[in-house]
């Protein structure tokens, strides 16, 4: 993943339609794209755009110091007992098994979502890939 400084995000909204519309109504994917077109939506009309645009850059722009890890783990099964322990907080960073995650809370419950750390961005895996794409 690429870090994009000049994003426009009335592109990012509309590009968002045609996945939304490919995917069956009511399904999990539907949703979640539909989530995304919304949160994009609130950044616009609460004005948030320029607070939006410096937590993308602290996010992905791997020109920027390293994000603090609380902790590593070897194993998912390590980082949800210390998840269940009550030690994990909302956001904080972790590495599991080498990748970089983040600690949220949705609706009381702690969850691992998965957040690349800087020095990810730059692997392989994180790479932008739409060069080998045969379309």
């Amino acid at each position: 993943m690429e870090y994009t400084p000049d994003f426009d995000l009335h592109e990012a909204l509309l590009v968002l339609n045609p996945f939304i519309a490919s995917q069956a109504e009511g399904s999990k994917e539907r949703k979640a794209f539909e989530l995304a077109q919304i949160a994009l939506l609130y950044i616009y009309l609460t004005r948030k755009e320029k607070d939006f645009r410096e937590f993308y850059k602290s996010t992905l722009d791997p020109s920027l110091p390293s994000i603090k890890v609380a902790h590593e783990f070897a194993t998912r099964e390590e980082a949800d007992q210390w998840r269940a322990s009550g030690n994990a907080k909302d956001y904080d960073r972790v590495k599991i098994a080498g990748k970089g995650h983040m600690v949220v809370e949705v609706n009381g419950k702690l969850y691992f979502m998965i957040a690349p750390l800087p020095e990810e961005l730059n692997s392989p895996e994180w790479q932008d890939d739409s060069e080998d794409d045969p379309e």
